[in-house]
């Protein structure tokens, strides 16, 4: 397209994006600009940068928005993007926006509330649940801003419901919300921290190394890479609401049983919010990023103590990236850990420290760690394997009360080897596969039990699947259904016990 003398439609926001090339920042300052907009909302995009006038054009393509026009007067251009199509223009006028409740920064008092006791070999998930069909309708409403927080809510309250009420009739002993508010298991934070915002990741494919290396990564998800979502950072982290308090507090609400959340963990968290285009204009290092990630999570433990949850997981899957990616000379997309590894000993000391400077002075039978090699699709041949060797040394320097631990499929190695982990943690161990469509039989669930039984003592011992069913909410390992019927084969199992 050529350029004009002048836009002839109005834009709705402009900014200002200098000398930066889509390589270097400015795709994310766009998707910064145009994510708030309606369907037919104009952005103008402002560049001193040459190799912006074929890029812009190609992203629009690619991402599905419309490249309406742009100027040029000697080095200064203006672009001008629709997000989605103009003729959605007259149908969703520009100056109708859905805007999202504004949280007050003044945390609610709360009257701390003890949680019920998670007894011996005790059965649970490990954090996501399929979401219904509409939950995930909604839930893509809610980020594109056309549905409120309140109705957003509201919808995710049944899919809980139904998450909980599922996990109960499986005879489960504690339960999860399912994370049914959740686009994943982690970049969900985006959404509700302050200045972070959740990017698509094909915004990506310009920042990283090999481009068509990781596009190759992203069609494993077998989900179009505009749909799945990364966070980034535009400014120093602060926390003016719940992470995912109030998803304990409704759980709560309809369940007696005792509630775990998840939560990722500090180091996953730095190594996927610290690139260097974007949020090295906020936080000098990403040692300096982790410092504030390390304080918000401070702050959500805290009140996630005081609301009852009976056990608090933080999910470190990146971990396992770091001593076994090496193996295959490759990055893994596993968890979106897009800056670099620096070595695994610097590497796992570094998260080792994340995680006690967050769990410090918290009581640690309130507190876990799961690590698993990967969860984004059932093909087990793509996944990271190798036994948790380089990792059980770090492991048992981290002052957390349990490990729920990956340990059905074949990839993880001996289960013997988690001996080695300190002898007054409980030892959660994954009996079932929820990558395997095929629902283990009791007997077999049983013999695995019985061997974790063997190793730690019943008292020590927890029982999970090896992950969860949905990690990404686009994208469930396995349906509902089957969901239910393995949690059920190890409620079965653990009867055999007495």
């Amino acid at each position: 397209m050529n350029p004009v003398d002048a836009h002839t439609l109005v834009p709705d926001i402009s900014f200002d994006g200098g000398d930066l090339d889509c390589g270097n920042g400015l795709l994310l300052l766009i998707r910064k600009h145009i994510d708030p907009l309606p369907r037919g909302g104009l952005l103008e995009i402002r560049s001193t940068e040459i190799s912006v006038d074929e890029d812009l054009p190609a992203w629009c393509r690619l991402t599905g928005n419309e490249f309406v026009s742009w100027t040029k007067v000697k080095k200064q251009r203006s672009f001008l993007v629709c997000k989605g199509m103009l003729a959605e223009r007259a149908a969703t006028p520009a100056a109708v926006v859905v805007a999202k409740e504004t949280p007050s920064s003044v945390p609610r008092p709360r009257i701390p509330i003890e949680p019920p006791p998670i007894p011996e070999l005790a059965v649970m998930g490990i954090g996501s649940w399929p979401r219904p069909r509409w939950m995930i309708e909604a839930m893509h409403a809610y980020v594109e801003g056309r549905l409120s927080e309140k109705a957003f809510q509201e919808t995710a309250d049944d899919a809980v419901r139904l998450a909980i009420a599922a996990q109960e009739k499986a005879g489960v002993d504690v339960v999860t919300d399912g994370e049914q508010r959740r686009d994943s298991y982690a970049s969900f934070v985006a959404s509700r921290l302050d200045n972070c915002q959740l990017i698509p990741l094909i915004d990506l494919l310009p920042l990283v190394d090999d481009p068509a290396e990781f596009e190759a990564e992203l069609r494993a998800l077998d989900i179009p890479a505009g749909e799945v979502r990364h966070p980034a950072v535009f400014g120093k982290l602060s926390r003016s609401r719940p992470l995912v308090a109030h998803e304990v507090d409704f759980a709560r609400s309809v369940t007696d049983r005792p509630v775990k959340v998840a939560l990722p963990g500090p180091y996953l968290l730095t190594r996927t919010m610290w690139m260097e285009c974007i949020s090295d204009r906020a936080y000098a290092s990403r040692e300096e990023l982790a410092a504030d990630i390390v304080r918000v999570l401070r702050e959500e433990l805290a009140e996630l103590m005081d609301a009852g949850a009976a056990l608090v997981q933080f999910d470190e899957p990146v971990l396992s990236e770091v001593v076994f990616a090496g193996a295959k000379n490759k990055r893994s997309f596993m968890c979106g850990a897009l800056s670099e590894s620096l070595g695994p000993a610097h590497e796992l000391a570094f998260a080792r420290d994340l995680l006690n400077a967050v769990l410090d002075g918290v009581p640690r039978r309130r507190t876990a760690l799961h690590v698993c090699r990967g969860n984004w699709t059932p093909d087990e041949s793509v996944a990271l394997a190798g036994s948790y060797g380089p990792l059980v040394g770090m492991l048992a320097q981290v002052k957390v009360g349990a490990y729920l631990l990956e340990m059905c499929t074949p990839r993880a190695g001996e289960v013997d080897i988690l001996t080695a982990l300190p002898h007054d943690a409980r030892i959660g161990v994954g009996v079932v596969n929820q990558k395997d469509a095929h629902v283990e039989g009791i007997d077999q669930v049983a013999g695995r039990i019985r061997h974790a039984i063997d190793l730690f003592g019943r008292e020590r011992v927890l029982l999970h699947p090896d992950c969860g069913f949905a990690t990404f909410a686009d994208n469930p390992i396995c349906c509902t259904g089957s969901a239910q019927d393995k949690l059920a084969a190890i409620a079965k199992a653990v009867q055999t016990f007495g």
